[in-house]
């Protein structure tokens, strides 16, 4: 639907063009490299710059990295809707079908029914944004080489918040919790109060 497969052939297409024209392979690492000839070098070289010059395949390639991460935040957001916003909505007092089963829920910090703008807070801007997808965009972005270090240091940098909260908290909370000021408890030895 989104012309994805179109993306990928258009790539894979010029990736074969430019390695049967330049009598090179383009998939090859940096050790890999080092170990062809000078002439091979060279060859490697201008392929890869007639690669990077071509505006069809750089167009194609941008397109496959920005389909790949709306199609991969789509299907996250969705999947958290449902189990982490709407079971929870549909079975009381913030359970999901794990917590159902291990008889946990969750409820506010003060005692009283968890609400649904908490519930949201807690599954949509805690779980989904910052403990998914903020990881998630990072790691695909180091795969596909758009960002080095600095991806690498904002994923261990929420690491490190998550573990301060789980340490710091009295309750040993996560951030999700943290932030939507709720906290998951026993619900047979907890008595949650309506508002």
């Amino acid at each position: 639907a989104l012309g994805y497969d179109g993306y990928m052939n258009t790539v894979n297409e010029a990736y074969d063009k430019y390695e049967t024209q330049y009598g090179v392979e383009l998939n090859i690492t940096q050790n890999e490299y080092e170990a062809l000839s000078s002439e091979k070098q060279e060859n490697y070289d201008a392929a890869y710059k007639a690669l990077n010059e071509d505006e069809n395949v750089v167009y194609s390639y941008n397109m496959l990295i920005n389909l790949t991460l709306l199609i991969a935040t789509f299907s996250v957001l969705i999947g958290v809707l449902i189990v982490e916003f709407a079971m929870p909505l549909i079975l009381g007092n913030g359970q999901t079908a794990g917590k159902k089963i291990f008889g946990i829920g969750v409820m506010h910090v003060e005692g009283i029914k968890v609400n649904n703008v908490q519930l949201f807070t807690r599954a949509v801007l805690g779980k989904f944004a910052i403990e998914i997808m903020i990881p998630l965009s990072l790691i695909m972005m180091i795969f596909f080489n758009l960002i080095g270090v600095v991806g690498s240091v904002i994923c261990i940098v929420i690491l490190a918040a998550e573990v301060i909260c789980l340490v710091a908290s009295r309750t040993n909370s996560l951030l999700h919790d943290v932030m939507s000021g709720t906290v998951t408890v026993d619900i047979a030895s907890q008595r949650i109060f309506e508002i």
